[in-house]
């Protein structure tokens, strides 16, 4: 039997209940789904439905991540809502490819974990499942594991397994949706040019989920737990003398009250300080100093700056105030002139998981 997967969420259940149901049966894991929005988050789940497949002993295949045909499928659709005609496209399309493979395989039943995700429908599922499978003359199953306490057993079973557990569909539009609806930041969609690690990203969960299998492959001891904390992005960042754009680099958590000033700096040693809305400048070379780095210009800093963690470092040196918001900008030099300032940023509560080991 190939069992289409979604998420390790719903199939680490979902694959324990089939093979107690249908114990003669082979499952082979299937995991395809294009509709997974950004690449990282695709690629944070795929390392966790192996991590459950190995776990469970199930043979896993990746099918290709054919983005540019799912964006196809569901063009003008982009503003349906969970449950309506995107949905159904994005079953349709990821269930024909699931016959498909079923068929390649030689196999003669498919089914999908979707059909365990509360925030679906299990009558649509059904439907396009079972219109594929007369297609290609297959038979799907649609098992109903969500009754009788199931989803309860299932976040029961994903907590006690420490899986990753996402907190939207995958899909670009439903993301967008549900954070408007949230009146939240889409920061999965962030991604600086710098490559710079910011907490709570995608990236963050992978680099945590990539640590937690070397654990695991070491036989060491791990917890993963959540906290609540301030997060940050730098969403615009400009400093203007004239006409000319001053080269700069904000630290984080700079964030000006009404986005933009204009004014004078005066120099105190090797903090300038503007002459209005609590904005400070540093030279790039006290920036090396406080932070042991070396770089030559501020553009290099940009395009290459170090951990966000010693960045932080680096900003406590400057205002030891932990509570303190206020722009703080790289410099290659000290200037003086009048400048403009642009700092558009999010400051939001959040929460990030992290890992803490144990001693053996």
């Amino acid at each position: 039997m190939l069992v289409h997967i979604c998420c390790a969420v719903d199939s680490h259940y979902f694959l324990q209940k089939l093979r107690n149901d249908y114990p003669n049966e082979k499952l082979i894991g299937f995991f395809y789904d294009p509709n997974i929005h950004p690449f990282s988050e695709y690629y944070l789940r795929l390392i966790d439905v192996k991590r459950s497949c190995k776990l469970l002993g199930i043979e896993l295949i990746e099918g290709e991540y054919d983005t540019a045909k799912w964006l196809e499928a569901v063009k003008g659709y982009e503003n349906e809502p969970e449950k309506g005609v995107r949905c159904s496209i994005c079953f349709d399309n990821r269930f024909e490819i699931s016959a498909l493979k079923t068929k390649e395989l030689g196999e003669k039943i498919f089914t999908s974990t979707l059909l365990t995700s509360p925030k679906k429908s299990l009558n649509q599922l059904k439907n396009s499942g079972d219109y594929l499978a007369n297609k290609y003359n297959l038979e799907f199953i649609a098992p109903d594991y969500r009754s009788k306490q199931g989803t309860q057993e299932q976040n029961i079973l994903a907590k006690q397994d420490k899986l990753y557990r996402q907190d939207y569909c995958g899909c670009i539009f439903g993301l967008t949706k549900q954070r408007e609806y949230q009146n939240k930041l889409a920061d999965e969609l962030f991604s600086p040019i710098s490559n710079q690690i910011m907490p709570e990203s995608i990236e963050a969960r992978v680099e945590l989920y990539e640590a937690r299998y070397e654990l695991e492959k070491n036989n060491q001891k791990y917890e993963i737990k959540r906290e609540r904390f301030l997060n940050w992005r730098l969403l615009r960042g400009l400093v203007k003398c004239g006409n000319k754009v001053i080269t700069s680099h904000f630290l984080p958590y700079s964030t000006l009250k009404k986005g933009y000033s204009r004014g004078k700096i005066n120099w105190q040693d090797e903090i300038g300080y503007f002459d209005r809305d609590e904005i400070i400048f540093i030279s790039l070379e006290f920036y090396n100093k406080l932070s042991n780095t070396n770089y030559r210009t501020v553009k290099e800093l940009i395009f290459n700056p170090p951990a966000f963690d010693i960045e932080i470092k680096t900003r406590n040196k400057i205002i030891s105030n932990p509570y303190n918001l206020s722009t703080i900008i790289v410099v290659d030099e000290k200037f003086q002139d009048k400048f403009e300032i642009l700092c558009q940023s999010k400051t939001y509560e959040d929460t990030q998981e992290i890992l803490l080991t144990k001693n053996p």
